[in-house]
């Protein structure tokens, strides 16, 4: 009864978000987190195993593929270069200062929340390697959510398509600006506060706004899925898919905004870390 009382004690603490169980969490962190690993090593093992015994004509077929594929971006490459130097000239002439690119932060996903009302999982970098509330992640396709709990050495992060989380985006397109709302559901996103009369088509590309400051302009969230227009309502039925594969892969980029970078090199903190 009286570990039961301490654990009803400890839980209320938590769920107000009082802080005054952070320094207990993160120290708990450290102890879970060999296990953590530990449950995921045979798993790593077996993939491993997997790989090593991989046919050779499989991978020669593989790399046949890659290398036909490579040569396409060449030339798309070529052309990016191009437009690039056209982008800088036009900066130049308009007197504008150009962008830096934004730092990124590999992490690996140890565990993915179980609650299928949860869209939430666990990375393998915390404090300790520059990770901070409110960072954003990325995959190779697009937004994937940002960091919502952080601890010495791991960190929980809330997805897009999560029912509480919202995200400021804009048509590529037009250029006009919402935001889009998870639903709970992993390959579905919500725009409820699209009018009637805005210009937003089936297939149009959403991507970040940059508004807030937290996920930086111009990266890739979604595509509209369906759009319904609905006679005396104010607003519109507008549906998209999250771009990002939010439910495959195991690696993460973690966003690494300059004002965080800077103020961690401030304070002392890890000022370096893996790109």
């Amino acid at each position: 009864m009286l570990l039961a009382a301490v654990s009803l004690t400890m839980m209320i603490l938590d769920h107000r978000e009082t802080g005054s169980l952070n320094r207990v969490r993160q120290v708990a962190s450290v102890i879970v987190y060999p296990v953590q690993v530990g449950v995921d090593r045979p798993f790593a093992a077996w993939r491993w195993a997997s790989d090593s015994f991989a046919s050779r004509a499989a991978l020669l077929e593989e790399n046949a593929r890659l290398k036909n594929d490579l040569r396409g971006y060449d030339v798309r490459l070529q052309r990016m270069d191009t437009l690039e130097a056209e982008n800088d000239r036009l900066r130049a002439m308009l007197d504008s200062s150009q962008s830096v690119a934004d730092r990124m932060l590999v992490a690996e996903i140890l565990s993915v929340d179980p609650d299928p009302y949860r869209q939430r999982f666990t990375v393998n970098r915390g404090v300790l390697n520059g990770v901070y509330v409110g960072q954003a992640l990325l995959d190779a396709d697009g937004v994937v959510g940002q960091i919502d709990i952080v601890d010495a050495l791991t960190a929980q992060a809330v997805l897009i398509s999560d029912s509480n989380h919202g995200l400021p985006v804009a048509l590529n397109r037009t250029g006009l600006r919402t935001i889009a709302l998870g639903t709970g559901e992993t390959g579905l996103l919500n725009l409820p506060y699209l009018t009637n009369s805005a210009d937003v088509r089936q297939g149009d590309l959403l991507v970040t706004s940059g508004l807030g400051g937290v996920f930086p302009p111009g990266y890739p969230v979604g595509r509209v899925t369906a759009v319904q227009r609905r006679p005396g309502q104010s607003f519109a039925r507008v549906l998209a898919q999250p771009s990002a594969g939010l439910d495959r892969g195991r690696e993460v980029l973690l966003v690494m905004n300059a004002d965080e970078v800077g103020l961690t090199a401030a304070t002392g903190g890890p000022a370096e870390t893996g790109q």
